[in-house]
């Protein structure tokens, strides 16, 4: 039975996903594969669904039309497809396939494609040209010069950080305590499986997430990866000199004046992101104004202020030695990420809240996904500017710096 929950995929991972209700041309969902294992955005792959449409219910929400294939257009599709992707594309792809049953006669097909470390391209017998697709969005486009220097040069190197192993650390360094608690929360946990299944170097616990482990060097010896320790180690601070944060409240409305408290957080980023947003739960406080026609006033929408935070964890630079820098003022509330935001993003669009989405740390971006700590991956900053406005704030302002990024949130105007 197929562990793929296609309302899920639409509401939460949507430019992973591409839906194909009928499948005009199989060399489309070829070229789509070729762009999710180019992996351009650091989404970790994607799912291409065909026998299956996505569409909007008539209150505007997200609904899943399963059509289906019969027997002979599946067979058809799948043959080809992995006929193509194994001799027009290179280096081949081989994804993993599922099949989820409509009814007696009818099932969808989903091609898994995997992030790929190698820059992969199709070959077009019509024209001869051989091209490189990458995905932007939800659109998947040719990968012509600028961009396709910029592929060739991600992939020449290493893969991304929070990928990489961690020869500084070892076994020993993940808590299995908390491991199992997380993975128990995620619904990741297996009661069958023991803990020593998921510390792995080979069996990875999602198709376009790695092992938790990584080998390496001659001896092939394993390694935590970064993002495991990030998640797992009782104190990552110990290997990334920035994983922590600073919580500062300010009398005032500037640095000028005496700060009131610091809190300085440490732990694992998953226990920080916790306490960073226990601590700001104060600043969302219900206000009961009775003279006021809107008596019952948020000073800050709880679920924006999550959001900012978890951002700044998920979304921040961990080779940079600084921490994440939380100020309350009396007139607003700024939260400054270490690292800048891709180049490839447009920022006017990001100012807007339409930005197509780039991960910096896709795996960080997937668990607290999973931990209910964040919204639809790519979906933080969308989701900020519409709580903020339907609560009566202001607009939030970004700021985008040399080596940072910096949001900031002002309180309901009405109080």
């Amino acid at each position: 039975m197929s562990q793929i929950d296609l309302e899920y995929l639409s509401k939460r991972e949507s430019e992973r996903v591409e839906w194909k209700e009928n499948v005009a041309d199989i060399e489309d969902i070829v070229k789509t594969a070729v762009a999710f294992a180019n992996d351009y955005s650091n989404l970790g792959g994607g799912y291409i669904v065909c026998g299956a449409a996505e569409t909007k219910d008539e209150y505007g929400f997200q609904k899943i039309v399963l059509k289906g294939l019969d027997s002979t257009r599946f067979k058809e599709i799948e043959g080809k497809t992995t006929a193509l992707l194994r001799e027009r594309v290179s280096p081949a792809l081989v994804p993993v396939i599922e099949e989820i049953q409509v009814d007696s006669e009818r099932r969808i097909l989903v091609f898994i494609i995997a992030a790929s470390d190698k820059a992969h391209s199709f070959r077009n017998l019509r024209t001869g040209e051989t091209v490189y697709y990458i995905r932007i969005g939800r659109q998947t486009r040719e990968a012509r010069n600028g961009l396709m220097m910029e592929l060739f040069r991600s992939k020449g190197v290493m893969p991304p950080w929070d990928k990489q192993v961690n020869k500084s650390a070892s076994l020993k360094d993940i808590d299995l305590i908390t491991l199992r608690s997380y993975l128990q929360v995620m619904e990741l946990w297996d009661s069958s499986k023991s803990i020593d299944d998921y510390l792995s170097s080979t069996r990875a616990i999602s198709a376009h997430i790695p092992p938790l482990l990584g080998r390496e060097g001659i001896t092939q010896n394993e390694y935590p990866r970064n993002f495991s320790l990030l998640l797992f180690a009782e104190e990552p601070l110990v290997f990334f000199k920035g994983a922590y944060a600073y919580l500062s409240i300010y009398n005032g409305t500037d640095r000028s004046e005496p700060y009131g408290v610091r809190h300085e957080i440490n732990g694992n980023i998953v226990a920080q992101t916790r306490k960073l947003i226990d601590l700001l739960s104060y600043e969302t406080a219900t206000i009961f104004k009775k003279e006021n026609p809107m008596p019952n006033l948020t000073r800050y929408p709880k679920r924006a202020i999550q959001e900012a935070v978890v951002n700044c964890m998920v979304h921040r630079d961990y080779e940079i030695e600084q921490p994440i820098r939380i100020t309350i003022f009396n007139d607003r509330i700024e939260f400054f990420s270490p690292g800048k935001i891709s180049g490839q993003i447009n920022k006017s669009q990001f100012r807007k809240g339409k930005a197509a989405p780039f991960w910096r740390n896709q795996t960080l971006a997937y668990f607290f996904n999973k931990m209910q700590l964040a919204q639809a991956e790519g979906q933080g900053i969308p989701t900020i500017i519409s709580l903020l406005s339907e609560a009566g704030c202001p607009a939030p302002k970004f700021e985008f710096g040399k080596e940072s990024f910096t949001t900031i949130i002002y309180p309901n105007s009405s109080i």
